[in-house]
């Protein structure tokens, strides 16, 4: 190319730009297609770019995925990562993790941050290859030392809970703190939970409480529901049963299974709303169908007992073995109560003494105790 023709690209750029945004858009199409078409890796990466947002041309998947593929053969790490997503998200392509895994690789080993980030969540995972948590824990190390926020969220992650490392919470704290102070919603959600604890910080309910707010500004559930937690014990705040049910409820409303559950229990005790059954019974079964061992095991008891519904031992029954089957203890030591009475099954003392062992080695006293008298 030359310098002449650089010059006017230059000069006149700003031009076109003022007056038609749209036109500019498609000259830089062209001119991306032509040098794409000439086999040079860099514009085939920008082709695929700008068919993958739809800019200058009809968004197009296939298109971008055949540009990306062109140039990540030729060795462009860019084009390596970005067709790891669309095989990673099936856009364009059928969806394989493999072949997302196989190019996030090739990426990652170029230094390519989010690709070492999206290796370490594969790893993690299980996606795609075998979960491996210290592979997951070393690709996310890799990619939070060059200041990936997602990947410094996973990295305190997993120091805090000692998930492919040796627990730490003065690490964890180290990489939550980075990961939050840029924004991350889960990383001040995961930090505001340490200073709750006292993990790797001294416990301090003042700044626990700030983490959550940033965080539930940006519509993190987990860290509404922990607000409304901490008004529930006036932890940092001034005890209210209202606002703790406020913020549970707000987190309850956006699908977070806990919150649900809590909220279940505060419509059956009356605390913070008026009480109802009917309400608490709605709360369970919706945080029971998500997989919530605790609400199905509150649900299955509302069955048992006929509150908020008409008594059926049979549906008793079939929530709490789900929960059981969780390790639920009290859902254990239900289900041992019913066979040992016959209800909603047929009686049967040698499976009540399995599910009353189960509970009782999950740390269910009054399982122990009827264990004793049977022996």
């Amino acid at each position: 190319m030359s310098i002449k023709n650089i010059l006017f690209k230059v000069t006149v750029l700003p031009i076109l730009l003022a007056i038609s945004p749209t036109f500019t858009k498609f000259i830089i199409f062209k001119y991306t297609s032509i040098f794409a078409n000439r086999g040079h890796a860099n514009a085939q990466y920008n082709l695929g770019t700008l068919y993958q947002v739809g800019q200058g041309v009809p968004q197009n998947y296939k298109e971008a995925v055949k540009w990306f593929r062109k140039a990540a053969i030729q060795g462009n790490d860019s084009a390596q990562y970005n067709l790891g997503v669309m095989y990673q998200k099936g856009q364009g392509v059928e969806q394989n993790y493999e072949k997302a895994f196989e190019w996030f690789s090739k990426a990652a080993i170029k230094g390519i941050d989010t690709a070492q980030f999206n290796l370490g969540l594969m790893y993690q995972k299980g996606q795609g290859v075998e979960q491996n948590y210290e592979k997951a824990f070393k690709w996310f190390g890799k990619a939070a030392a060059q200041g990936d926020t997602e990947a410094q969220n996973n990295l305190g992650w997993m120091y805090q809970h000692g998930e492919g490392t040796l627990q730490n919470y003065e690490k964890a704290f180290e990489w939550l703190s980075k990961a939050a102070a840029k924004g991350s919603s889960l990383a001040q959600t995961n930090l505001g939970w340490m200073y709750q604890q006292g993990q790797g910080v001294i416990r301090n309910y003042t700044q626990a409480l700030e983490w959550y707010r940033k965080a539930a500004k940006q519509g993190v559930t987990k860290a509404q529901y922990n607000i409304g937690r901490m008004y529930l014990n006036g932890e940092g705040v001034t005890q209210s049963d209202t606002k703790a049910f406020e913020w549970i409820h707000k987190a309850a409303l956006q699908g977070d299974m806990d919150a649900q559950n809590h909220l279940g229990v505060m419509f059956v005790t009356g605390q913070g709303i008026s009480q109802s059954n009917m309400n608490a019974f709605e709360w369970f079964s919706t945080a029971a169908a998500q997989g919530c061992a605790s609400a199905q095991t509150n649900l299955g008891s509302m069955y048992y007992q006929g509150l908020g519904i008409i008594q059926c031992y049979e549906k008793a029954f079939e929530w709490l073995s789900k929960a059981a089957e969780q390790e639920d203890m009290s859902a254990q030591y239900s289900l041992g109560t019913m066979y040992d009475n016959g209800y909603g099954v047929v009686k049967n003392i040698v499976l009540a003494k399995e599910w009353y062992s189960k509970a009782a080695n999950n740390g269910h006293a009054q399982a122990q105790l009827v264990l004793d008298e049977m022996q």
